[in-house]
C-alpha cells in the first residue's frame, strides 16, 4: 500500500487508525472541510472508524460532523497510509486512510465538529490546498 507523508520513526510504537475519507464534487466544485485547531488547514472531509462502525457508516457521520452534508453514491477509491502525530489524542497513529467518491446532497446543518467550516472549492484550488499529499493525489486523480 502507498505511504504518503513521513517514515515512521524507527523504535516509535504506533496506533493503528482506520479512516473513511471523501471527495466531494457538485456543480463543478468540492466540498472540503477547512479545520482551524490543531493546525489551520484544508481537508478531504472524513475521519477515524470507531469500533463496530463500517468504513461507509463512518464516512456518512465524519461528512455530517465534519460539514453538515448528507451524502449518497459512496464509491471506494482505494486506500493509502500515513505516519502522524494526533495531537487531539496524543498519540502517534499508523493512519489507513480509505477514500471514497460521494456526492453531496443534501445540507442538513452547520458542522457540528468544532473549529470545523464548509467550504466549497474549485477543483483547481482544492487540489493546492488540500494538506494532505494523499488526499491531494487521489483529488489529482480525479481532476
Amino acid at each position: 500500500m502507498r505511504r504518503y507523508g513521513n517514515p515512521p520513526i524507527s523504535g516509535q510504537k504506533y496506533t493503528l487508525r482506520p479512516g473513511a475519507y471523501a471527495v466531494l464534487p457538485r456543480d463543478g466544485k468540492l466540498l472540503v472541510t477547512f479545520q482551524a485547531t490543531p493546525e489551520a488547514e484544508f481537508q478531504l472531509p472524513g475521519g477515524g472508524i470507531d469500533p463496530g462502525e463500517g468504513a461507509v457508516q463512518a464516512l456518512h457521520r465524519e461528512v455530517w460532523e465534519e460539514t453538515g452534508w448528507a451524502i449518497s453514491g459512496a464509491r471506494r477509491l482505494g486506500a493509502y497510509r500515513r505516519f502522524v502525530w494526533m495531537p487531539e489524542y496524543e498519540i502517534f497513529a499508523e493512519k489507513l486512510c480509505h477514500v471514497y467518491l460521494a456526492r453531496p446532497v443534501l445540507r442538513r446543518d452547520d458542522p457540528m465538529e468544532p473549529a470545523h467550516t464548509a467550504v466549497w472549492l474549485e477543483p483547481d484550488v482544492a487540489l493546492e490546498l488540500i494538506a494532505s499529499d494523499g488526499d491531494r493525489a487521489f483529488l489529482a486523480s480525479l481532476i
